[in-house]
């Protein structure tokens, strides 16, 4: 057995697990390793031994007992079954009081149920998001753990020790209970759908709507990026767009296939959100979009049939077409408000139902490196958080009211020219469709409700009284009835 010397262990060595012992172990923690197979933990070490201090281990049994007590081991597999069965294999080889930390995408219900199932076999269990894809993993990640505040103590400086760092600041904070860190990184990802989703539409816009060159919109994205749209999402989306494909010499995203993967984060967001009551149109959208683009036998069928549109080719002036590329960037930002003002609400929801106690403001500060949707403006969303003024949503924080005051006729004129030409913009519509909700003194839910009471006795409120009302719909003169 090896000696019982490591601070920290990684289960699962595949490209995220690898890279964060790495990180670890490059910030002065003594790692254990354990891989189910034995080559990937030999790999790491004949090609980054020399990267710190590492103790692999063949065996569950002897990766634990190379731990210093509280034994703290970070699971970093495939969520689901896999991970279940690395927790099980921990657990029977751990002591009351160790830690087992959760890495991956697992479902935040999963974790309230792993966390309660080893809770009572006197073991911590920490779900804990990690963001920042391969990259972050190495040079520092954005981390969201939950878990005991008992467990933060021991955890805490480990994950300090390898996070990002963003203003002087470690991108890491105490979620809250059990799944509270899983939950705030499911949200963080549909934010991140909705947020390439804006991107993907302001593309289309310039690309067959203005018939820019992916070089040309690229530039317009790298420039975009010395704005308040300053953000990791818009300086790879520059990228991207700058990249020719070696074999073709054609730009990169013209031989990409047009369908979006999702690996069902985003997906998560949006039923959760909808067991919660809490719209989040924009995120939907995004997730709609990408299972649109899957739909590849019908999109060939509709091509092939050629359903009725518009040139989406909208012909306009050098000065036209220069003030239109200005009405889309602050459509873009002001539909990207609107994606973390409803995640953001989504977060607040589920403390309240899962009894967490979530500080949005040090969410915010964390999502300021490391992360995909790292972006500028999350100081001033930290900000509106911490003063109080986003308590109720953040679109109506000062600064954010007035950003969208001054993106408001912009907007519009995206979503009706986009309309007007066939292009779909499926989440800047939803957006400022939801923003008009949100400021309509009366919505058109009052007939909906009357629907409701008159095939279903659903009874409805009154503006006028107090109380639940039912209208005999069925009886000569329909009267009223309180219910």
């Amino acid at each position: 057995m090896a000696e019982a010397i490591a601070n920290i262990g990684v289960v699962g060595l595949a490209a995220m697990g690898s890279n964060l012992a790495r990180n670890l172990a490059r910030h002065g923690n003594t790692v254990a390793l354990y891989n189910r197979h034995y080559d990937r933990t030999e790999k790491l070490m004949s090609e980054h031994g020399n990267d710190g201090k590492f103790i692999p281990s063949k065996t569950i049994q002897e990766f634990v007992a190379s731990l210093a007590k509280p034994r703290t081991a970070i699971i970093m597999v495939k969520a689901g079954a896999a991970t279940d069965a690395v927790i099980e294999e921990l657990a029977d080889a751990m002591e009351p009081g160790d830690i087992i930390v959760d890495g991956g995408n697992s479902y935040f219900m999963d974790t309230i149920r792993r966390e309660k199932d080893i809770r009572a076999r006197g073991l911590h269990y920490v779900g804990c998001g990690v963001s920042g894809g391969e990259e972050g993993a190495l040079n520092g990640p954005s981390l969201m753990p939950g878990g005991t505040e008992e467990s933060w103590k021991t955890l805490g400086p480990i994950l300090k020790s390898i996070a990002a760092v963003a203003e002087g600041e470690p991108c890491v904070t105490h979620i809250g209970e059990n799944g509270a860190g899983h939950f705030v990184k499911m949200v963080h990802n549909g934010i991140e759908y909705s947020d390439m989703q804006l991107i993907a539409e302001s593309y289309d816009l310039m690309r067959r709507g203005l018939g820019m060159s992916p070089v040309e919109i690229g530039d317009m994205f790298e420039e975009w990026n010395k704005t308040e749209l300053n953000s990791y999402l818009i300086e790879i989306t520059s990228e991207v767009l700058h990249q020719v494909d070696k074999k073709t010499g054609k730009p990169l995203v013209d031989v990409i296939v047009d369908q979006a993967g999702m690996k069902g984060t985003g997906t998560w967001t949006v039923q959760t959100a909808l067991s919660l009551g809490v719209p989040v149109t924009g995120i939907a959208e995004a997730v709609f979009s990408r299972g649109l683009s899957g739909q590849e036998a019908q999109r060939a069928e509709a091509d092939k049939v050629g359903l009725a549109g518009p040139d989406t080719a909208m012909n306009l002036s050098a000065e036209e077409r220069k003030a239109f590329i200005e009405d889309i960037r602050h459509a873009l930002y002001a539909s990207k408000i609107v994606a973390y003002a409803q995640g953001f609400d989504e977060i607040n929801a589920g403390a309240k139902e899962y009894g967490w106690k979530i500080d949005q403001a040090a969410v915010a500060r964390i999502w300021r490196g490391g992360c995909i949707i790292r972006a500028q403006f999350l100081n001033v969303v930290s900000d509106a958080f911490e003063s109080g003024q986003a308590d109720v949503s953040l679109l109506l924080a000062p600064y954010f009211k007035e950003a969208i005051e001054q993106a408001e006729e912009s907007w519009r004129r995206v979503v009706a020219q986009a309309s007007l030409k066939g292009l779909p913009v499926p989440a800047f519509a939803s957006s400022l469709s939801y923003y008009d909700g949100l400021r309509s003194k009366r919505l058109p839910a009052a007939l909906i409700q009357g629907q409701r009471d008159l095939f279903g006795a659903h009874t409805y409120g009154r503006v006028d009284a107090p109380g639940a009302f039912h209208t005999l719909w069925a009886e000569p003169g329909r009267p009223e009835i309180e219910a």
